[in-house]
């Protein structure tokens, strides 16, 4: 019988584990930069200090948070995943709610550096810390040393002494060294890049983020508040850039919402406005958990491909996503999981409450401030929404400089033109094209002129060429010799629908005779009265209905 064996089995963890957990996963400048800032955060930090050097292609992070001590930092920062919430609670001593969940986030430090170096200190301790040198790592997988026989690399104090100063009581350092990809963005786009994405910068006033001494504020978002004409602050929400940037705004709306969702959605001029980082990537309407960025662009898990949506952004804090008891947050904590049902619910709430009622405005705003609105908003015909689009190209000729006394009244001349320009341009477009048509079906069933008809092209000839010798104009007006050129509807129909062509019953020639008035008073530029408007409406689908069918 074999001896009995009382060894209990235990688990290996192998370092290959942190490839597995995303070591090599590379993310986005925003998203390290995000991970360095919230363990800032979470430790309570007042300050947290980058500082970046492309010509070392390095950057430093550095804050005044609790600091860890060395228990700290072997038995919780090195520990791959310890979970601040499970050992102190949801919220730091100061009471602010922790970003960091798994503690597979500080993985993040490790992918966009060939080495990075933390050292850190509390109150009561002097600096520890060590480093970590991804090709060292790399050798140690490898080899399958098992984790407690890999030490981290030693300290090179002198790197650190640019930015430690003698009344440093506590608070971590982290240095990361051989940036893959370089450091492409310059440091006002950096400081435009934490502006828009770590909104407890702007948000918490014990909260600071300095980039080369430099503090972040709304400040340097001023580009794109000046491009900004449209906001929705939804449930009233006490943003600095909303109260203190948005101030020359054409239109706003407060959009009040059930549920604890607040934020803002905006709209610049034009929708090349919002490439303020690279040709690549634009600012969006992102989501925010915790004043942590959670989503990136959140309309694209709801978006119906509308023009509107290329012109927004803005940013929407639910802090409700974060639980306890559930992790809705992808893997490389970049984004939530798209399936998670509090999420669909929300991103529903979003799209029925939020973005319907923004499109419905943003429309209807933009044709007030006569630019091009959404063509596929089916309140506003396609020709009339055409008629506006042309309106608006030809006014905009005549808007006096800025310094004109007479700026403002001229502008106002032409908003009191808006609603007549629209019926009237597209009447001459249906007189144009109706009347072209006649023309051409005359010719191709080689009909007669009448008599009179041939009165009337001799009439206006006579008068053309008065008009030209009035005006000394010497150069052909017309393409071609076409006589059927100076005859309006009234004439044309009596040719090409008088009793017996094509089985005709002269509707076009009565239509013509009504039509004939009030298309002489557009064609004068006259603004017409709405009975004349409603005549000419019903006139113009008569005279289309019998013109198709002469044309089949």
């Amino acid at each position: 019988m074999a001896k009995k064996d009382n060894k209990k089995f235990t688990f290996a963890i192998s370092l290959s584990v942190l490839n597995h957990l995303g070591r090599h996963l590379y993310r986005s400048f925003v998203t390290i930069l995000g991970e360095a800032i919230s363990n800032s955060w979470d430790a309570d930090a007042t300050n947290v200090w980058i500082y970046v050097d492309k010509n070392k292609n390095s950057f430093v992070v550095k804050d005044d948070g609790t600091g860890m001590s060395k228990d700290d930092f072997q038995d919780k920062f090195l520990n791959i995943g310890y979970s601040k919430r499970e050992d102190k609670g949801s919220t730091s001593p100061k009471g602010r709610p922790f970003i960091g969940r798994k503690g597979i986030g500080k993985l993040a430090l490790l992918s966009c550096a060939e080495k990075i170096t933390i050292i850190s200190k509390t109150k009561d301790t002097d600096y520890i810390g060590g480093a970590i040198d991804n090709s060292d790592l790399d050798k140690a997988i490898k080899d399958n040393i098992n984790p407690d026989q890999y030490p981290l690399g030693g300290l090179n104090q002198e790197m650190f002494k640019p930015f430690i100063k003698d009344d440093d009581k506590q608070g971590t350092i982290i240095y990361f060294e051989n940036i893959k990809g370089g450091i492409k963005n310059t440091l006002g786009l950096l400081k435009k890049i934490v502006a828009l994405y770590f909104r407890f910068s702007l948000l918490d006033k014990s909260f600071n983020i300095f980039i080369d001494g430099e503090k972040v504020t709304q400040e340097h978002l001023k580009d794109l508040a000046g491009k900004t004409e449209f906001l929705w602050n939804i449930n009233d929400l006490s943003d600095p850039y909303v109260k203190k940037q948005l101030l020359n705004l054409r239109e706003q709306k407060i959009l009040k919402v059930t549920e604890n969702i607040q934020g803002f959605v905006a709209s610049v001029s034009h929708y090349r406005d919002l490439n303020i980082m690279n040709l690549e990537e634009k600012v969006g309407i992102d989501l925010f958990v915790n004043g942590r960025l959670r989503e990136r662009d959140v309309l694209k898990h709801i978006s119906k491909s509308q023009l509107p949506e290329s012109y927004l952004y803005g940013q929407i804090h639910f802090n409700e996503l974060d639980e306890n008891s559930v992790d809705r947050f992808t893997s490389n904590r970049e984004g939530l999981v798209p399936d998670d049902v509090k999420y669909q619910e929300f991103l529903k709430k979003l799209e029925d409450d939020v973005l319907r009622v923004v499109i419905g405005d943003w429309d209807k705003w933009r044709r007030k401030h006569r630019e091009d609105g959404d063509p596929d908003n089916p309140s506003v015909s396609p020709k009339d929404r055409k008629s506006e689009e042309l309106f608006n190209v030809v006014s905009k000729e005549y808007f006096l400089p800025t310094d004109s006394e007479n700026k403002k009244k001229v502008v106002g001349w032409i908003n009191s033109l808006s609603d007549d320009a629209s019926f009237n341009l597209s009447s001459y477009a249906e007189c144009f094209v109706s009347e072209n048509l006649v023309r051409k079906y005359i010719h191709e069933k080689k009909l007669t002129i009448s008599k009179i008809s041939q009165d009337e092209i001799n009439e206006w000839k006579e008068r053309e060429k008065k008009r030209k010798q009035e005006g000394n104009i010497n150069i052909e007006l017309r393409q071609n010799k076409d006589d059927l050129g100076y005859l309006d509807m009234s004439y044309l129909a009596k040719d090409a629908d008088r009793p017996g062509a094509s089985g005709s019953t002269n509707n076009l020639v009565t239509d013509g005779k009504e039509f004939k008035p009030i298309r002489n008073a557009v064609m004068h530029t006259a603004l017409l009265t709405p009975e004349a408007k409603k005549k000419l409406t019903t006139i113009y689908e008569n005279i289309k209905g019998r013109v198709k069918a002469l044309l089949s």
